[in-house]
């Protein structure tokens, strides 16, 4: 049986150059990739096809549908989504630089003031969505750093911002889960 990184870099092949996996989870696995067209790095998220023949390509959908909409300078845009040779996908830009979470891990300590700020940030982009229950969660992975409001006495001179890949539960209430 192929794997789906050797799958999704032939099916993808004419747009996308994926490079290696960046993380993975239940629903679908996120890879680097160069975009062909314009040059540049980016994210690019796969619909595992045992989930699509498991429990329909319908969530995963939806999820492109709302990242779509979302407009704010702390979510990171959705550049281009499709099928290819079975697989579903959505591209993101990819941001250098990790995650609030890894950063965490790693031994920063942010001031009080920076903690506000980036929680503020991060809490003006998951209200963004504008409709309730559309919030799947928000975890420290979820942050990025990624352009010039972030807290500079803390994380230099970037901004936190979210991938709305959280934001695919509809219909249920928004919640913290601690546990990713």
């Amino acid at each position: 049986m192929i794997d789906l990184l050797t799958h999704a870099k032939a099916a993808l092949a004419h747009r996308y150059a994926l490079e290696r996996e960046l993380g993975s989870g239940g629903m679908a696995t996120v890879y680097l990739a160069r975009d062909r067209r314009y040059d540049r790095e980016v994210a690019v998220k796969v619909l595992k096809p045992d989930v699509a023949a498991a429990v329909g390509a319908e969530r995963f959908l939806r999820e492109i549908r709302i990242t779509a909409r979302l407009n704010h300078p702390h979510v990171l845009p959705l550049l281009d989504s499709g099928e290819a040779d079975g697989l579903l996908y959505y591209v993101k830009p990819y941001v250098a630089g990790g995650s609030l979470r890894a950063r965490l891990r790693g031994g920063a300590t942010p001031t009080p003031d920076d903690a506000v700020s980036i929680a503020r940030q991060v809490a003006a982009a998951l209200s963004s969505a504008g409709v309730p229950g559309r919030c799947r969660r928000w975890a420290p992975s979820r942050a990025w750093r990624s352009a010039p409001s972030w807290p500079a006495s803390w994380a230099g001179p970037r901004r936190p911002g979210c991938s709305p890949w959280w934001a695919a539960r509809s219909g249920r209430p928004a919640r913290y889960d601690s546990s990713s």
